[in-house]
């Protein structure tokens, strides 16, 4: 059997693994939890008797990051839904919902889009099966979210960074150099 010129041996390492004694990169979701939820119905039992079409819903998800120590992070997705009809709130949904994260031996350029992008990617099917049942177990329809665009509000928030000067300079917020993304979505 011969080896083909130019092929890598099969014992090759893939492209960027870590090679021999190099640690592996981890990235682990320690805790899912329900940090702040809210359902309000403010004009019942008025608004579950009203049959003059669909409300409009006003949609607004967030992302936040904040270092607890080393390599541990909390991730929170922040939705906030408001359901109206004219100028009479139907309902209304607030939900925080968190992640207890560890990530080791990760790069310190992918650290931020791992943060703000992958882990509230991997929240975003629990927080909104949250929304859905609350807002069916207030009398209306589930509220089916659309999935959330994250690299898009991360891609804004970068752009809106480097648009505006900073407020503090480097290492001044609590944040272990994480900053939350702003509203978007």
């Amino acid at each position: 059997m011969s080896n083909d010129e130019g092929a890598a041996p099969a014992s090759a390492p893939p492209a960027g693994a870590p090679t021999e004694g190099q640690p592996r990169p981890q990235f682990l979701i320690n805790a899912q939890y329900v940090r702040d939820l809210s359902f309000e119905n403010p004009n019942a039992p008025q608004s579950l008797i009203r049959t003059d079409g669909n409300p409009d819903v006003k949609l607004n998800v967030d992302v936040q990051a904040k270092t607890l120590g080393s390599n541990r992070y909390e991730v929170v997705l922040v939705i906030h839904a408001a359901a109206k009809r004219g100028e009479e709130t139907t309902f209304m949904v607030e939900l925080d919902y968190a992640a207890l994260i560890t990530a080791e031996n990760i790069p310190a350029n992918q650290m931020e889009p791992l943060l703000l992008v992958e882990a509230p990617r991997m929240l975003f099917p629990f927080a909104r099966e949250i929304i859905a049942t609350t807002s069916r177990d207030g009398g209306f329809p589930p509220l089916m979210m659309q999935p959330v665009d994250f690299v898009a509000m991360y891609r804004a928030h970068k752009t809106r960074q480097t648009a505006s000067p900073p407020a503090a300079a480097a290492g001044d917020s609590d944040d272990g150099g994480v900053p939350p993304t702003p509203a978007g979505g």
